[in-house]
């Protein structure tokens, strides 16, 4: 039986190494390759370690880093969409939650009912640690636009409501670091429109 468990968890952990193969849009701060999902992972759970004293709600951290662990084990099989096309691929739903099906059932079923429960919870966005996850997560691509010099956004020509409307949520996980992300995104903004002028 532990055998048998124990060879579950081993395939699954040689599966998911293969997020180190999903590259996203954003570029590591003064690098030109893209940041792969896993870089991303790693990124947002370092994030929500130092920044969970600013949550608007008690959180249980522990589960917050779990659920930052897996969020992104689905683009193994969808993909990673870019942030700001997300609305136009409708069955991008349905493909992740394939996908977590595929990945957490090479598990033992416990665990598989567990990462499907925290995932879907992540993905539910109702819970204080899925709200603060998600407002880790977001922020993440700030930190590398704003280092690169407006990154993706210039690239593809990001307007600055839709930066903030597209990423507003993430004051449902903490108001204050929504607020200094704001600062960052209209610093951002601002020296382009100088630079353009």
């Amino acid at each position: 039986m532990t055998q048998t468990r124990l060879a579950q968890q081993f395939e699954f952990i040689a599966e998911v190494d293969r997020l180190k193969q999903v590259h996203r849009m954003t570029s590591p701060i003064g690098l030109e390759r893209r940041e792969n999902s896993a870089e991303h992972s790693w990124h947002v759970i370092l994030m929500a370690i130092t920044l969970a004293e600013h949550t608007n709600h008690p959180i249980d951290l522990l589960k917050v880093v779990k659920m930052l662990a897996i969020h992104d084990l689905v683009e193994i099989d969808a993909g990673d969409t870019f942030h700001y096309a997300k609305s136009a691929d409708t069955d991008l739903a349905a493909k992740e939650e394939q996908a977590a099906e595929r990945i957490f059932s090479l598990l033992p079923p416990e665990q598989k009912q567990e990462f499907m429960t925290l995932w879907r919870e992540f993905e539910s966005r109702e819970s204080a640690e899925s709200k603060f996850a998600h407002c880790v997560d977001r922020i993440a691509a700030f930190f590398l636009n704003v280092g690169n010099n407006g990154g993706t956004w210039i690239q593809h020509s990001i307007a600055y409501e839709t930066v903030v409307e597209r990423n507003q949520h993430a004051a449902e996980g903490s108001t204050t670091i929504w607020e200094q992300s704001i600062e960052l995104i209209n610093q951002h903004f601002q020296q382009a429109e100088t630079s353009r002028s």
